[in-house]
């Protein structure tokens, strides 16, 4: 492998692209508050009440609508415009801080209306984070955005460190009140930024899709694109055995090492300290060195260690240096995973797709602590711990066949769409549907398997962009005939097709289109559903043919299209 210069790993690269340091630096300013935030709203709930319960409920609350909402926005993100979505959510989040801050100057705290606002908050949460993962590949180049990954999780790492210390040493000094109130603040400083960016993305001139046929585009997506389902397969893998770092480290050190809460919170601490070690020194030597495969395997390696130490290790001072591993293992591996993911999306669906990985991601962590918490509480920890290690290298030869090294090689450059020469009759609406596209074409049978492989080719391209059934058929009246059909749900989805396709895309189609052999072009036919228009449609006169022939209106000429 070629290595690379310090300065192409650097850590620190994207802040050198000035609207992602703008950004960035607004973001960890305004998470850290939000960890401040959060302090004062702990501190506050448990002046008021005594109850355990409502402590409790207060991560219960504020996770809820991740799993509610997390799905929904991620398709929101790939509808709208995703600036604005951005402005209006931290409009929200700002509001959330300000009317729990107001309330508290009302006097009207209550550890119900703190309930209800950490829930509105998490509301703003959900349908911040799949737009902000998205619009990251949109603000830095390909080579910064391993950078910019890893600096996304130095920016959690520094915001859960020093935002609960300035919350502890302001609430003696301030009110609760005053620190709801800054957080909103830092809200309005992230919507200022995003006002000031300027997106490059071209955006479509076609309508909305169907917020519904926006989820069953999504399902098909990674249904039907094999680079997603490998990232995803590798993302489960990484999340179901790192969460058994903050399901079993604490129980560890409270039951096997006997800690303190002062010694507790600074095993928390190294583990940020360790994050923060590897993002700045390791990672940038790692990739200088190693793919990104090689250095997921060697974090996950890590991980085994850091397992046998939790196992075995009852010293408090090697314990914390096993904290600070662990952050390191964890920041390897989820920022290289993270940019594989993002090289592996188009940017059309990237909303979506990040929203999908965070709950896959959730619900692997959901099922990894409930099955490592019942195998400890039945085996113990130490045997619990020794066979995750175990399991987790044996895991690592699917590191082999799930490599995530060739999405540096994907490229999501979209074609080019041409106007179409075909001449519709009628010109259906944006929500008219089904819409079934048929393809006729004849083929050489000398090269009848270089044909079928490329239509395995071509039916991934055209149901993973829209489309949710096709089929090859052969004419049984006429040899060596074949004819393609495939349905859309809606015109709107047919002409996004048109938008949807890659260069690398439009390449194997035209690959497969250069084996017809016909005396004439590949011949098109594109049918509307009419069963529930009939009774419109058939009383009225029918209109002159189309002639406009623009991209907006018609299909395009490619008959793979």
């Amino acid at each position: 492998m070629k290595k690379r210069s310090a300065a192409s790993t650097s850590t620190f690269r994207a802040l050198h692209n000035p609207v992602y340091r703008r950004l960035w630096l607004a973001s960890v300013v305004s998470s850290t508050m939000v960890s401040a935030h959060d302090t004062a709203a702990t501190w506050v709930v448990n002046s008021l009440s005594s109850s355990t319960v409502l402590l409790s409920l207060m991560s219960t609350v504020a996770s809820l609508p991740f799993f509610l909402f997390t799905l929904p926005a991620g398709a929101l993100a790939d509808m709208v415009n995703r600036r604005r979505l951005l402005t209006v959510m931290n409009l929200w989040l700002s509001a959330s801080a300000g009317l729990l801050a107001l309330a508290g100057f009302a006097h009207l705290l209550n550890p119900y209306v703190i309930l209800g606002a950490i829930f509105l908050t998490g509301i703003g949460f959900a349908f911040n984070a799949p737009a902000w993962t998205a619009i990251v590949p949109e603000i830095v180049s390909d080579e910064e955005l391993p950078s910019a990954a890893t600096l996304s999780g130095l920016q959690l790492n520094i915001s859960s460190i020093i935002g609960p210390a300035i919350g502890g040493l302001l609430l003696p000094v301030l009110r609760a009140n005053w620190l709801f109130a800054a957080n909103s603040i830092c809200f309005l400083a992230v919507v200022a930024t995003l006002l000031a960016w300027h997106p490059r993305q071209r955006q479509s001139k076609l309508p909305l899709e169907n917020f519904f046929e926006s989820f069953a585009t999504a399902v098909r997506y990674v249904r039907f694109t094999p680079s997603i389902q490998v990232v995803l397969a590798r993302n489960i893998l990484f999340t179901f055995f790192i969460c058994i770092i903050p399901a079993l480290l604490p129980v560890v050190g409270l039951r096997a090492l006997h800690l303190r809460a002062s010694s507790l919170g600074l095993l928390f601490t190294c583990m940020g300290i360790g994050s923060v070690f590897g993002a700045i020194f390791v990672i940038p030597r790692a990739r200088s060195r190693l793919t990104s495969n090689q250095i997921t395997i060697f974090a996950n390696l890590l991980l085994a260690v850091v397992f046998v130490q939790m196992a075995l290790v009852r010293i408090h001072s090697w314990f914390m240096l096993t904290a600070a591993l662990a952050g390191i293992a964890w920041t390897m591996a989820a920022s290289e995973l993270w940019v594989a993911s993002q090289r592996a999306m188009p940017a059309w669906a990237r909303g979506r797709m990040n929203a999908t990985i965070m709950m896959v991601g959730q619900g692997a962590t959901a099922l990894g602590s409930v099955l490592w918490g019942v195998v400890a509480a039945n085996f113990g920890l130490t045997i619990t711990l020794l066979a995750a290690a175990a399991l987790l290298l044996v895991s690592l030869v699917l590191a082999i066949p799930l490599s995530i090294d060739f999405t540096q090689e994907l490229n999501f450059d979209p074609a080019p769409v041409t106007p179409s020469s075909h001449k519709l009759i009628h010109t259906p609406q944006p929500r008219d549907g089904p819409v079934i596209i048929t393809y006729q074409f004849e083929v050489d049978w000398n090269r009848g398997t270089e044909f079928m492989v490329l239509m395995r080719e071509v039916r991934l391209i055209h149901l993973r962009n829209g489309a949710y059934s096709w089929g090859l058929h052969e004419d049984l009246m006429r040899p060596n005939t074949f004819r393609i059909e495939m349905t859309v749900p809606s015109w709107t989805e047919h002409l996004l097709q048109n938008e949807r396709l890659t260069v690398a895309e439009k390449a194997i189609i035209d690959r497969a289109a250069s084996l017809h052999i016909g005396p004439g072009p590949i011949e098109q036919g594109i049918y509307l559903n009419v069963n529930r228009e009939l009774s419109l449609h058939r009383h009225l006169p029918v209109p002159a043919p189309n002639t406009s022939g623009t991209a907006e209106d018609l299909s395009t000429a490619q008959w793979a299209r």
